[in-house]
């Protein structure tokens, strides 16, 4: 199935197939979503049939909005797609450009949308396993530990994320 994204080319935004997006290293639009649960994120571990990044921990999600999806639309439909996870409420919280070699000859040149929501009681998880193969929760503070610590196993999006971009991602509060 051709998954067409939005991509800038020669400083047009078009709708472009997301593989040649990444293939080609074109500037392109994603979102990201941060479910948190108090000082507790929830990650993912990246089923191994992706094709970039595979068996890497990530962010809650991540992806890219179709053609003509708002970044919003898109973070409510893959929090249900990649996790069953209805009824919370992603804030946006800003934005963030970045450029990062994912290997296999492909980069994510992103220009991504970040969202947080908490987690409700209730709430339930059911990952999708073509997209994830674990998850858990973890201590902010634990994760950029584990970062550092274990750089390679973890995408870059999230080295990115936590090294320069955590006060958005969490708020100003977010060393210990």
């Amino acid at each position: 199935m051709t998954i067409m994204i939005p991509a800038w080319v020669d400083g047009t935004l078009q709708p472009v197939d997301k593989l040649a997006a990444h293939e080609r290293g074109l500037r392109h639009k994603a979102v990201s979503v941060f479910v948190t649960r108090g000082d507790e994120v929830l990650i993912q571990r990246r089923a191994l049939g992706k094709y970039h990044t595979p068996g890497l921990w990530a962010n809650t999600c991540c992806t890219h909005p179709y053609w003509d999806e708002t970044a919003d639309t898109c973070a409510v439909r893959r929090l249900d797609d990649e996790l069953g996870i209805t009824g919370v409420t992603p804030r946006h919280m800003g934005q963030v450009e970045y450029r990062a070699d994912v290997g296999g000859g492909m980069v994510e040149h992103e220009v991504v949308e970040i969202f947080r929501a908490e987690a409700t009681p209730q709430m339930t998880l059911d990952p999708n396993p073509e997209e994830i193969m674990d998850t858990r929760w973890v201590d902010r503070f634990q994760l950029a530990k584990e970062v550092t610590d274990t750089p390679e196993q973890f995408t870059p999006w999230l080295h990115i994320y936590l090294a320069k971009h955590a006060d958005l991602v969490f708020g100003a509060s977010h060393t210990p």
